[in-house]
């Protein structure tokens, strides 16, 4: 009977767990993997063009996803693309938006520059 109630139930002795790798939160490298950059970024490598209106006072953004890549890099190339189609956007949270509806002139551009590229939505 005294070995049942010695049974370890629960334990707090870790404290925070990481839900991803069940380590101790202090000892997780879960984190460090996400901010090495493109080698760890999630995603099946095909890049996704995207045209948007909803949400957007009813003007068309062509979106870009999918792009392993650092911030600073991705940026670099948001410009480039946007000085290809002549038009502005933005680089924001790994996600490029181009004014307008260039899906066409982003495919062929992207497709030069080595990128498996993929054609999203509507």
């Amino acid at each position: 009977m005294s070995r049942e109630r010695d049974a370890l139930v629960y334990s707090s002795g870790k404290g925070r767990i990481c839900a991803d790798c069940g380590r101790a939160i202090a000892e997780c490298r879960c984190r460090e993997r996400t901010r090495e950059g493109p080698a760890s970024a999630p995603g099946d490598g095909v890049v996704r063009i995207r045209r948007e209106v909803k949400g957007r006072g009813g003007k068309t953004v062509t979106t870009i996803s999918g792009l392993r890549l650092s911030e600073s890099a991705l940026r670099e190339l948001a410009g480039e693309l946007k000085r290809s189609c002549g038009t502005g956007g933005s680089a924001k949270s790994g996600v490029i938006e181009i004014q307008g509806d260039h899906r066409e002139a982003l495919r062929s551009a992207l497709a030069l520059r080595g990128y498996t590229v993929k054609l999203a939505g509507g």
